[in-house]
């Protein structure tokens, strides 16, 4: 084995493991397999790869001991909007896109993610303290683009409103700029109009915006001018939809629809090539995704509140009907290990199960066949965790070396 590491004592969590070598046993350890977690274990780990999980009668002593911790897979988030936060900790205070990622990714590894793939918005918003732009969605690209790291294997999620036409136009420059040998970009295409999606409630929406501040009749006209506006873009809208068809058909894309409310939001995503529904707001919708083969992603930080922050379906009701596939963390990276802790205390699912729906789940959104499982032959992503408390903490978080 090459490298050797060491783990601190438990007076001294949480605590994050630097590079891991590239070879290196780890001993001492509750394995999360697919089904069940193991008794002590120890894992191999050869040029970065799972080579082995050895269990009792005799595990080897490995390189470092994990003193009976849980090893998890490293955790995927297929969806965080988190580093416009690192980036605008405050409406006046914009930090450079660099700095933030490199701040955000503490928090992350203190997260147990591996890997993240962060929001690039190709819109035009303002709100929260954030602003969103085409011309921002591809600062977002080129920063991921350029950053080197370690410790997580950093991704875009290229999140691309229908109704922009600058939007489009910029995610075509993205398409054009990247190498042809990258494969399908992953593309969740949304429409955040009132009447609809995430806001099919509008009396709800008006209220969220009231309770934000705003006066109740300038919330209502706000939102009736933005219904009004949306119908100036319909023929943007309809050409959008049929170029991201077309790249999912080229199979240049892969393509998640942002909160569909109805089957027949799901038939129309089907029926365009996609792949994911992402964030369902309604039962219906999860059920018609699951019949038509779609893989389904829910919010971590919805699980953990209890319910939807737009009055939408409960991810733990849509959970307990077997209907999410993944987890992802939105805006909170922290909310995907708390997420696994909330459903096994409600006993909605199994630790197995609660684990697989932050790494096996996301992975498989993803198209990423080399990691969020703990087998042989996958990349040696792992989080060692400390599960004797009430809310998991991370004690290490370790990259595969490949």
């Amino acid at each position: 084995m090459s490298g050797t590491l060491s783990l601190p004592s438990q007076d001294h969590l949480p605590w994050t493991l630097g590079p891991a070598p590239e070879s290196y046993v780890l001993s001492n350890v509750r394995v999360v397999l697919g089904d069940r977690v193991s008794d002590p274990a120890s894992v191999a780990v050869e040029r970065g790869v799972i080579a082995e999980v050895v269990e009792r009668p005799h595990p080897p002593v490995g390189d470092a001991d994990g003193g009976g911790l849980l090893l998890m897979p490293g955790l995927i988030d297929v969806h965080s909007d988190a580093l416009e936060k690192e980036r605008a900790p405050r409406p006046s205070a914009v930090l450079p896109w660099d700095f933030a990622l490199a701040s955000l990714e503490g928090k992350l590894v203190g997260a147990g993610v591996t890997t993240v793939f962060h929001g690039a918005a190709f819109q035009t918003k303002s709100g929260h303290g954030v602003t969103r732009t085409p011309a921002t969605a591809l600062d977002v690209c080129e920063t991921i683009d350029r950053h080197q790291s370690v410790q997580v294997d950093h991704r875009v999620l290229h999140r691309f409103t229908i109704r922009s036409a600058d939007g489009a136009n910029l995610l075509r420059e993205r398409l054009r700029a990247r190498a042809q040998d990258a494969g399908p970009l992953l593309l969740s295409h949304e429409d955040h109009t009132p009447g609809q999606g995430q806001y099919a409630d509008v009396g709800h929406f008006i209220d969220t915006l009231v309770a934000g501040g705003q006066d109740r009749a300038e919330a209502t006209a706000h939102v009736e001018r933005r219904m009004a506006e949306a119908h100036l873009t319909d023929e943007v809208r309809a050409a959008n939809l049929a170029w991201v068809e077309e790249l999912a058909r080229e199979g240049r894309v892969r393509l998640l629809g942002h909160d569909p409310d109805s089957a027949e939001a799901i038939d129309a995503l089907a029926g365009r090539g996609g792949s994911v529904a992402e964030f369902p707001t309604t039962v219906e919708a999860a059920r018609r995704a699951r019949e038509a083969g779609l893989l389904i992603v829910a919010g971590a930080p919805n699980v953990l509140r209890g319910e939807s922050h737009s009055g939408n379906v409960a991810a733990t009701e849509l959970i307990s009907h077997g209907l999410v596939d993944a987890l992802a963390s939105d805006y909170l990276p922290a909310g995907l290990l708390g997420s696994v802790a909330v459903l096994v205390r409600r006993g909605l699912a199994s630790l197995p199960e609660a684990v697989g729906l932050v790494t096996a789940g996301p992975a498989a959104v993803a198209g990423l066949g080399d990691r969020g499982r703990i087998a042989p032959g996958l990349a040696a992503d792992f989080a060692l965790v400390d599960d004797r408390t009430r809310w998991p903490r991370v004690v290490a978080t370790m990259k595969s070396a490949r």
